[in-house]
């Protein structure tokens, strides 16, 4: 073995140990929505490959039958061939065809604000973009957390999302679903967990030098009883958010922002800081039970922003 190959053997060996290492999220869902997606992505790698294996070996083949020392037929007059034309047209187009039609399918049955069938009652969080920090708050229970939620498991989490600064992506890669955070505008995301566990939530659109570290933890409880617990040690904090000046501290720009809790936080922030962004038609107003309406994406409700394979996305 050349020194080339030997190089070329060691890269390859170490490739190997590093991507052993990394922690492949998205194809270890725990909710009904990541493994849906996993199922897309795996089918969409599945029907590609029908082209890009035969491409891999036919390269291979050829280099090998064509070499120069093999000394194959030369034939200068060749030009065409119906059936490889056949072949080469018409197997991706199938592909094309059968793909085309299962994103449009899985990408309307995963539509990120279409909420979920259960019988549970569902969990509403409202989450707010800051720099470098989530906000999250439970409107129902009058609490709020940075950089942490829980929920219990089997229970629909209904979130509503914004942004106090830049655009941000809310993303919690083993429950399924990826979605945008707009200053002046509300997106939706709906999800589940079908196992109980902790799971990490990141911000997937850069946003700053604080990106990296703008990650939060999302606990999925055994029982709504471990949930309540949860709630109540939350209610215990001496902090509260019930002022904008409590507020405006909190949305100072801070890096790594440890997780804190807030036993009472003012009525309708979530709106409000919606609408501080409004403005004479553009941006967002206030609308009838504290929604937002944008003209700039013809509202929210009705334009997502969501890729199908690996982004945002619920089964109705």
């Amino acid at each position: 073995m050349n020194y080339k190959k030997s190089i070329g053997v060691i890269s390859l060996l170490a490739s190997a140990l590093l991507l052993g290492g990394c922690d492949m999220a998205l194809m270890n869902p725990k909710g009904t929505i990541g493994a849906e997606q996993k199922t897309l992505i795996l089918t969409a790698i599945g029907l590609m490959l029908i082209v890009v294996i035969p491409v891999i070996i036919m390269a291979i083949v050829f280099a090998l039958r064509y070499r120069e020392t093999r000394k194959a037929t030369y034939r200068p007059d060749w030009a065409h061939s119906n059936k490889i034309e056949l072949v080469v047209w018409t197997v991706p187009i199938i592909i094309i065809l059968i793909l085309g039609t299962i994103t449009w399918k899985t990408t309307h049955e995963l539509d990120p604000y279409k909420p979920l069938v259960s019988d549970q009652e569902p969990v509403t969080i409202q989450v707010i973009s800051m720099d470098w920090k989530w906000l999250f708050i439970y409107p129902d229970q009058g609490i709020a957390t940075v950089n942490e939620i829980a929920f219990p498991v089997g229970v629909p989490v209904n979130f509503k999302i914004t942004s106090d600064s830049v655009m941000n992506s809310f993303f919690i890669p083993q429950l399924g679903g990826q979605i945008y955070a707009m200053a002046g505008m509300q997106t939706k995301l709906h999800l589940i967990a079908e196992e109980p566990g902790v799971y990490k939530g990141i911000s997937a659109s850069y946003s700053g030098h604080g990106f990296s570290d703008m990650k939060f933890t999302a606990t999925a409880t055994p029982t709504r009883e471990a949930f309540d617990e949860w709630v109540a040690k939350v209610k215990a904090s001496p902090d509260t958010l019930t002022t904008t000046e409590a507020f405006d501290a909190l949305a100072k720009p801070s890096v790594n922002n440890p997780v804190v809790y807030f036993s009472a936080v003012k009525p309708n922030l979530f709106v409000d800081t919606i609408n501080k962004f409004g403005h004479s038609g553009h941006g967002a107003g206030k609308t009838q039970e504290g929604e937002s309406h944008s003209m700039m994406n013809m509202s929210a409700d009705e334009h997502s922003s969501h890729m199908p394979a690996a982004h945002a996305g619920n089964e109705g």
